[in-house]
């Protein structure tokens, strides 16, 4: 990756991104290199991947304490967190590409998070880390078991209105069901103080979710804003779209991620699809609905 020019962090979610897809059951991630102008419809596979937000602390910890349940052979098994004979180096450079640290030191912290948690806790009389997963650490990790990663949901955050209809009905339906996924998305008034529990509950049982942030005279569409922060805080991946008349208005803090920045519906489709199946990965439904297969949308709720 040297020779990518990436720097220490980027690798990290390049990391992170290649243990996904080994968790979708792609069993050799293909990472492309398509140098092209964003117009024509390509998008660069590796620049893409490392433009996604880090993953957020508490799913970071998350992933140290499935790490430690997924070497440990038994309920009660005493884990040591930095052994000093058995394969050290091996087992730290595991749990820095599975917690996307770049330094041990952040290994450390999530192991902090961890006990003062109660998700895990030491084990009296053993020296160095040994740790060990405590009934509260199981509790989580069936909670965080029931959002299953091979979801074949995605969820739409965009603005509701007759001048992006055929953004929908041409370009992020069509794409998104062209990469194997089903779109779903939820008519809605502008949020007043919080998010609706019904969106709540379809962003957490998706796998990804496009946010398109078009706006119109009026101003910023605020509930796409509150869905897509919603799922980076749920570590949820979030693609990102926007009318290019409408880039300008983007919020500066959102700004800096790789949006897709279209011209026509058509445009969308072919740049979303190749996204999707470049940043998330191909989805369970892709064999079944063919290339350009397209079932009439029936998936929003009003």
């Amino acid at each position: 990756m040297a020779s990518l020019g990436l720097d220490d962090r980027e690798k990290a979610r390049l990391t992170t991104w290649m243990i996904e897809q080994r968790r979708l059951g792609v069993e050799r991630p293909e990472l492309r290199l398509l140098y092209r102008q964003k117009d024509d419809g390509f998008v660069n596979n590796i620049e893409s991947i490392t433009q996604r937000p880090n993953m957020a602390v508490h799913a970071r910890a998350d992933e140290l304490l499935k790490y430690i349940r997924e070497k440990s052979p038994y309920i009660g098994f005493n884990f040591e967190l930095f052994p000093k004979e058995t394969d050290p180096h091996i087992q730290t450079m595991e749990m820095l590409a599975y917690t996307e640290s770049v330094e041990e030191a952040e290994v450390a912290f999530l192991r902090d998070y961890l006990l003062e948690s109660a998700r895990i806790k030491y084990v009296k009389g053993l020296e160095g880390y040994t740790v060990t997963i405590s009934p509260e650490g199981f509790a989580h990790l069936a909670t965080l078991e029931q959002t299953v990663i091979d979801s074949s949901q995605a969820f739409v955050a965009m603005w509701f209105d007759d001048s992006v209809k055929e953004a929908w009905i041409q370009g992020i339906e069509p794409a998104i069901r062209n990469a194997g996924y089903d779109p779903v998305r939820i008519d809605n008034q502008e949020y007043i103080g919080k998010i609706d529990d019904e969106i709540i509950a379809e962003i957490r049982r998706s796998r990804f979710i496009v946010a398109d942030f078009t706006q119109g005279d009026d101003g910023a569409r605020g509930g796409v804003y509150y869905e897509a922060g919603f799922a980076h805080g749920l570590n949820i991946p979030v693609i990102y779209t926007c009318k290019k008349g409408s880039m300008k208005h983007v919020h500066f803090d959102t700004r800096q991620y790789n949006h897709i920045d279209w011209k026509n519906p058509e445009e969308l489709k072919k740049r979303l699809e190749d996204r999707i199946s470049a940043v998330i990965g191909d989805g369970p439904r892709k064999s079944i609905l063919g290339e350009e297969g397209r079932v009439p949308s029936e998936n929003i709720r009003r």
